[in-house]
C-alpha cells in the first residue's frame, strides 16, 4: 500500500476543542460554523489558516462527511460488484495516485488532512483517511479518464448586453457528476474567508474541499466542464483543486489563465472563467499537453464538452467527441434554448437549465443525455457576477428550488455568524412544477426497476421480470431509447436473444444519445443475430 506524506498541523491544539450546538441546526466550532438551509443541505463558513479550517469543517459536519463516503463506497460497489476486482482496482488506483500530493499546494493539502480527521474508521481497511480523502478529490478526473466521462456531460452558458434582461452578465450550468441519487441527496454551501487570498463560495458536497462551481469576492465565478481525454499514466493536480486555486487566488481572467497554465493536469477540461470588474467571459480549455483559451467579441458564450479554440478545433480527437458525443447537440439546444428565451433573467435561466426535451422541443425520453435536462445533475447553478448574486439549485437534481445568496453581504460582513441575513428570500426561484407530476413519479418508478434490472444482467442479481412489470417499465418512459436497450440486455443475458432483437429494433427507432450510443445498440444488435444464426 503506498501511503502519502501527512502535511504538519500548524495548530496541534484545535485537536483538543469540541464543535457546540447551538440547535438541532446551528453548530459552531470557533468562528466557523455550520447551520441547515432546508431538510438536507449544508451551509458551512470557514476562516482561518489551513489545517484549522479544515479541521472546524470535518468537525462541523462530521456525520455528513461520513454519509457521504458510504454512498460513494456503495456506488463503487455496485458498479463494481467483484471484492476481487476492486481491491485491484484500489491498488491500481493508489499507484496512479502514487505521487498525487506532489502536485497539490502544501496549503490545500493541510486543509485536506484537516478534514480526513472527521472520516469514519469504517474504511480505514482500504486506505488511511488522508489517502482516501485525497483520492476522492481526484475522483472526478479518474472518473472522467477511465469511463470517458465525456458522455455525461455539464452544459454551462454566459449571457450579457442583449442576451439579459438588464444588459448584465448572467452565467448559468447543470453539474452532471452522477454518483448515485443518495450522493447527490445532501449538498453544502461552503464560504471561505482564508488566511491567504480571496473570499469565496462554492457548492458541491460534504469533504469535498476543492470546488465544481463558485465565485470569488472579487465576482470572479468559475465552473468546469469534462472533455474527451486519452488514458492517462499518472495523476497531476486534480481538477476540482485546481478550479479553487482559481477561486482563491484570481481576481482577473488573466490570473486565471496564468494559474492554469502553471498546473499539470492529466485530464482534460474546460474552465469557464466570468468577470464581473472586465465583465467578460473566457473559456480556459486545458488538456494534458496543451492548453488554449476561447475569447469572442459575442454577448453568449455556450459551452458543452467539447473543445471551441484554435488550438483544438481541428484536433482528431475533439473532433471525434464532436461527431460521436451527445455535446454538440446539448450546445446547439442551448443555443436554440436562449434565442428563444432572450432577454434573459435568472429566473428563464433556470428555465433553460430544467428543460427536459430535445432539439425543436422534440420530446426524446425522460433522462436522454441529448437533453440539457437529463434527471442526473448534482446541482444546477447561476451567477450574477456583477451583482454578486448567485443561485444554488435543491434537490431533486436542478428541480428543486434555487435559493438565492447575497454574496455582497458575505464578503463585506467582517465576522460573518450563522446569524447574518446571507439569503435574498424575495429572489428564490421556486421549485419546478414538473416534479409534483405522476410523470415525474413515474420516471422514478422507471429508474428503480431499470437499476434491478442493471443489477440482473451486470452484477447477477436475479430479478423475476412480470409481463406486467415489463410493460410497466415501458409505459414509465417509452421514448427512451434505454428503455428497450435495458430489456434487450435483460433477455440477452437469459438467452433469448430473439426478444432482444425486437427491443433493440425499437431502441433504433428512438433518439440515441450520440452516435457512439447508435454504435453499441447496433452491436448488441449483431451479437444477437449471430447467437441466433448459431442456434
Amino acid at each position: 500500500m503506498i501511503v502519502l506524506d501527512i502535511p504538519p498541523m500548524e495548530n496541534p491544539d484545535i485537536l483538543h476543542q469540541k464543535r457546540k450546538e447551538v440547535s438541532s441546526t446551528i453548530r459552531t466550532f470557533g468562528n466557523s460554523w455550520a447551520k441547515k438551509s432546508n431538510d438536507t443541505d449544508w451551509i458551512v463558513y470557514l476562516e482561518g489558516t489551513p489545517f484549522s479550517r479544515g479541521y472546524a469543517y470535518g468537525q462541523l459536519i462530521k456525520e455528513s462527511v461520513q454519509l457521504q463516503e458510504d454512498h460513494f463506497i456503495d456506488q463503487i460497489e455496485k458498479m463494481v460488484p467483484s471484492a476481487g476486482f476492486r481491491k485491484f482496482l484500489m491498488v491500481m488506483i493508489a499507484f496512479f495516485n502514487r505521487d498525487l500530493d506532489e502536485y497539490i499546494p502544501q496549503e490545500f493539502l493541510s486543509e485536506i488532512y484537516g478534514v480526513s480527521f472527521s472520516f469514519s474508521d469504517s474504511y480505514d481497511n482500504l486506505a488511511g483517511k488522508f489517502d482516501r480523502i485525497l483520492n476522492y478529490h481526484a475522483a472526478h478526473d479518474i472518473g472522467h479518464a477511465l469511463n470517458d466521462y465525456a458522455v455525461v456531460g455539464c452544459t454551462s452558458f454566459s449571457a450579457k448586453g442583449e442576451y439579459t434582461e438588464d444588459g448584465s452578465m448572467l452565467v448559468g450550468r447543470n453539474f452532471d457528476f452522477y454518483m448515485g441519487d443518495n450522493f447527490a441527496r445532501e449538498k453544502v454551501l461552503t464560504i471561505m474567508k482564508p488566511s491567504e487570498g480571496y473570499g469565496y463560495v462554492s457548492y458541491s458536497w460534504a469533504g469535498m474541499m476543492g470546488a465544481v462551481s463558485g465565485m470569488n469576492e472579487k465576482g470572479i465565478s468559475v465552473t468546469i466542464n469534462a472533455a474527451k481525454s486519452h488514458l492517462p499514466t499518472v495523476s497531476k493536480m486534480p481538477i476540482s483543486l485546481l478550479t479553487r486555486e482559481i477561486l482563491q487566488y484570481a481576481a482577473t481572467t488573466e490570473e486565471a489563465i496564468e494559474i492554469v497554465k502553471n498546473r499539470d493536469v492529466f485530464v482534460s477540461e474546460t474552465f469557464m472563467v466570468s468577470s464581473a470588474s472586465e465583465k467578460k467571459t473566457i473559456l480556459i480549455e486545458k488538456a494534458p499537453q496543451t492548453m488554449d483559451v476561447f475569447e469572442t467579441a459575442d454577448e453568449l458564450i455556450i459551452c458543452s464538452n467539447h473543445y471551441q479554440s484554435e488550438a483544438f478545433k481541428k484536433d482528431e480527437f475533439n473532433q471525434e467527441n464532436i461527431r460521436e458525443s451527445d455535446s454538440k447537440f446539448r450546445y446547439d439546444r442551448m443555443q436554440q434554448l436562449i434565442n428563444e428565451q432572450f432577454p434573459l433573467t435568472p429566473v428563464k435561466a433556470a428555465g433553460i437549465l430544467r428543460n427536459k426535451e430535445g432539439l425543436n422541443d422534440q420530446f426524446i425520453g425522460y433522462g436522454n443525455p441529448k437533453s440539457l435536462n437529463q434527471f442526473i445533475a448534482h446541482h444546477g447553478i447561476i451567477f450574477e457576477p456583477e451583482k454578486m448574486r448567485l443561485w444554488v439549485s435543491t434537490s431533486p437534481y436542478q428541480m428543486g428550488e434555487f435559493i438565492c445568496y447575497d454574496l455582497a453581504t458575505i464578503f463585506s460582513t467582517e465576522t460573518l455568524t450563522h446569524a447574518s441575513p446571507i439569503t435574498i428570500d424575495s429572489l428564490s426561484i421556486p421549485e419546478d412544477i414538473f416534479i409534483q407530476t405522476t410523470d415525474f413519479e413515474a420516471f422514478n418508478q422507471w429508474k428503480t426497476i431499470k437499476q434491478l434490472l442493471f443489477e440482473d444482467y451486470f452484477l447477477g442479481k436475479e430479478y423475476s421480470l412480470t409481463p406486467d412489470k415489463e410493460q410497466e417499465f415501458i409505459r414509465y418512459n417509452p421514448e427512451s431509447y434505454v428503455t428497450y436497450m435495458t430489456l434487450a440486455e435483460f433477455y440477452k443475458s437469459k438467452g433469448d436473444c430473439k426478444k432482444a432483437v425486437d427491443y433493440l429494433d425499437i431502441a433504433l427507432t428512438k433518439e440515441q444519445a450520440s452516435l457512439k450510443e447508435q454504435k453499441s445498440i447496433e452491436k448488441l444488435r449483431n451479437e444477437c443475430i449471430e447467437h441466433i444464426s448459431g442456434n
